[in-house]
């Protein structure tokens, strides 16, 4: 299935090519002097971390890592992991824009938060030598494919921190997420209160809406290349299950090693479900709610289906992070209680 989230590959460079580059551009920044006495402003700087919980742990699939001081240039490649920086009062000078939100790559729910734009780097294929030039003293790619080569090649420029132990292919949660940046960047006791108070949020909604406990829901998507569903361990999947629904029990029986299945044309009963959810990624909204294929499907000739048309919201559901766990709260919760009718 092709999705918005991406599908691991390796660069295009050949590991030596890139680790060559990295060399020819660190040895540049040495000759102008360290990161620690970088002329940059203080608005460009990472800093909120200073006389934070130091040297700073953080276990990974590549190892226990140390960030031995509070980082003053973060680099956020990961899903999620600039506006989680963000969130807790960092300021990345290099980010990544996996949703193409343009601009500063954030979505509304963080617009606003940065006091200097940040240089924007690919996501699939990052420009190692950009990530270079910006003299990072942590690089963060805690939401990401956990490819070893990437890993290797980022970690020649900066102290990285990569996905943890399981959390290759994006499988990662935005309270993990949050744990991890926070104890990265020396502010752990920030973390948990934003963890907290989302999860009091949940709460919240758990407790308006008793119908959800229990009830089945997919979670899909069509592109132009056809229609998919996610699986347990993705942060769509995950954002559900805390308000007490259950992911399909039929999609889940497909579920492989990715974050989705592909549900063909002549299948698309498998989306059927007491709530059916659906985005459009690159097609228009009327692709899907158009289709007489998809309007044959049980839960949606009974109503019980939801197509988001409207992007702020659908983009809310798939970033997955502390701060837009939170928007889509507030905006889809509404949209599911009226579906479950």
């Amino acid at each position: 299935m092709n999705d918005s989230a991406p599908r691991s590959r390796r660069s295009r460079r050949t590991p030596a090519l890139m680790a060559g580059i990295v060399a020819v551009l660190l040895a540049g920044s040495a000759a102008c002097g360290s990161s620690d006495d970088t002329t940059t402003s203080d608005s460009s700087s990472s800093a909120g971390a200073a006389g934070g919980a130091f040297p700073a742990k953080v276990a990974t699939k590549f190892g226990e890592i140390t960030v031995d001081k509070a980082p003053k240039r973060i680099v956020a490649l990961g899903w999620g992991d600039a506006e989680t920086v963000l969130a807790l009062g960092g300021q990345p000078v290099g980010a990544s824009d996996w949703l193409a939100f343009g601009g500063e790559g954030v979505g509304p729910w963080a617009k606003g938060r940065y006091d200097k734009s940040p240089q924007m780097i690919g996501t699939l294929e990052p420009e190692f030598e950009k990530i270079a030039a910006l003299q990072p003293d942590l690089i963060l790619d805690t939401k990401s494919s956990g490819d070893q080569t990437r890993y290797d090649t980022l970690s020649k420029i900066a102290t990285t921190v990569g996905v943890p132990e399981g959390g290759e292919q994006y499988k990662l949660s935005w309270e993990k997420q949050t744990e991890m940046v926070a104890a990265a960047m020396g502010v752990p006791e920030k973390g948990e209160k934003l963890i907290a108070d989302t999860e009091a949020k949940f709460a919240e909604a758990v407790k308006a809406h008793p119908e959800f406990k229990g009830s089945t829901i997919t979670l899909g998507s069509r592109t132009s290349e056809g229609y998919g569903a996610y699986v347990s361990g993705t942060g769509r999947v995950d954002f559900v299950e805390r308000l007490g629904f259950e992911n399909n029990p039929a999609v889940e029986a497909e579920a492989g090693e990715g974050f989705s299945v592909s549900v063909s044309k002549e299948n698309l009963d498998l989306l059927d479900a007491d709530l059916t959810v659906m985005a459009p990624i690159g097609i228009p909204a009327t692709d899907i709610s158009d289709d007489p294929l998809f309007k044959a499907v049980p839960s949606v000739k009974a109503g019980h289906s939801l197509v988001f048309d409207d992007k702020g919201i659908s983009q809310a559901f798939a970033t997955d992070s502390v701060l837009s766990t939170g928007y889509a709260l507030e905006k889809v919760v509404p949209l599911f209680a009226e579906k479950m009718k």
